[in-house]
């Protein structure tokens, strides 16, 4: 992989640099969550948490702070640059991660989730405006699974990591270590990232503006459309964070194994992400994401029948979900390039309110799968299968009924430069 001369960040960083370096700044929310979870019987023990389904909103807390940061970090990014506002955000994050690690209480555990959350909203959504600055289209679409492929290494390793640091030493330095890598990521950031955003770009912080911009999100079917596929789809992702530890332990009696399970499934992500890194600019964004929904919805229904005949063991578990966590990697980068396509200016607001938009609706429909855990696979896989139906049903919308095209690749070809 070369530089690319037109398109590219800066000489000053080269190209495999920036995609490190953004997959590092999106995986500080999963090394937020995913070390958690091999934690949470402790965390509940330490913390006096009475229901064990209570110890998920030390997920979902964090997933609601992160949808309310999202709305407003690219909009600040705009207007004062993406460097400047992202260096505050993950100073203002590494102080939350500080109070988690201290808390002596349940709610103060979840404040500091809280703010966390909030304050890594913007290291999500200035990161997508960080690769808008520089890409579109598919050319967009193969950076993001590129980051994404490179990202997923977190959450496949996290829980193995986390589990790690349970053997020598209590749940509260999973907390500091994230202190301490979260600090060398801003660093990182301060002395290597250019900042992105052209002069000419920036905004001005006005509500007339801000409301201009979410009215052509609203008005642009493809936007909004695959913006809301976006979080309605990776609800089941949620979900599946929510619930999976119980699953591992209370239904499969496979704590042992939990760290190495849920790398292996994590793991088809990341490969689904370098696959499609490899195809999109061949294929197409589109024809990739919609091929993927209906895998996903397919996988979900045999996952169904498998449960209901009563034939649901550990190993049907990890490969059906890995499986669908392929497929849920075709969607993620997919959808979130098809619906910035229209945005070069305001991409900041654009990507914070995709960011809230989506966080909003996967947290809270996939919170509503992690309460309903009954002691069995059944509610969580059910709610895969509701949710990629229903945002199949929203990508047929969004398209007006033509699947599978490819707008304005003429465009795009001249546009972007061609990767190889």
């Amino acid at each position: 992989m070369t530089d690319i001369p037109a398109s590219s960040p800066p000489r000053d960083i080269h190209f495999r640099e920036f995609v490190l370096l953004c997959a590092c700044l999106m995986a500080m929310n999963a090394l937020s969550i995913d070390p958690m979870l091999p934690a949470l019987p402790a965390i509940g023990r330490d913390l006096s948490i009475p229901q064990p389904n209570d110890r998920q909103l030390i997920i979902s807390v964090y997933f609601m702070g992160l949808g309310i940061g999202s709305l407003l970090f690219g909009v600040l990014s705009d207007r004062f640059g993406r460097k400047a506002v992202l260096g505050s955000a993950m100073a203002l994050f590494v102080l939350s991660s500080i109070a988690c690690a201290s808390a002596q209480s349940f709610a103060m555990m979840l404040i500091g989730r809280g703010c966390a959350g909030f304050f890594a909203g913007a290291s999500r959504v200035i990161t997508v405006g960080i690769i808008r600055d520089r890409f579109r289209g598919d050319a967009m679409a193969r950076v993001m699974s590129l980051i994404f492929a490179v990202f997923m290494l977190i959450p496949v390793m996290a829980p193995s990591f986390g589990q790690a640091i349970l053997w020598v030493a209590p749940w509260r330095w999973i907390f500091w270590v994230l202190v301490i890598l979260s600090s060398m990521i801003l660093l990182w950031m301060l002395v290597r990232l250019p900042e992105t955003l052209a002069p000419e770009n920036r905004m001005r912080i006005t509500a007339r503006g801000l409301f201009a911009t979410i009215a052509l999100i609203l008005r642009t079917r493809s936007s909004i459309g695959y913006m809301l596929a976006s979080g309605v789809v990776m609800s089941g992702l949620i979900g599946f964070i929510l619930s999976v530890q119980q699953i591992f332990f209370d239904v499969f009696d496979a704590a042992p194994i939990f760290p190495i399970g849920f790398a292996t499934i994590a793991g088809f992500m990341g490969i689904g992400s370098l696959i499609n890194s490899r195809l999109v600019q061949r294929f197409g964004a589109r024809r990739m994401s919609q091929s993927a929904l209906i895998g996903f919805c397919l996988i979900a229904a045999v996952h169904l029948a498998v449960i209901l005949m009563g034939w649901e063991t550990l190993a049907s578990f990890m490969t059906l979900q890995a499986l669908t966590m392929l497929t849920v990697a075709f969607t993620a980068s997919n959808f979130s390039a098809i619906s910035m396509e229209p945005f070069h200016k305001g991409a900041g607001v654009a990507s914070s309110f995709q960011a809230f938009l989506t966080t909003a609706v996967s947290a809270a429909l996939g919170s509503l799968v992690g309460r309903a855990f009954d002691g069995t696979t059944l509610p969580f896989t059910l709610g895969l299968l509701v949710f990629g139906t229903l945002s199949f049903l929203i990508v047929i919308w969004a398209e007006r009924g033509k699947l599978f095209t490819r707008p304005n690749l003429a465009k795009l070809r001249d546009a972007d430069m061609d990767f190889h």
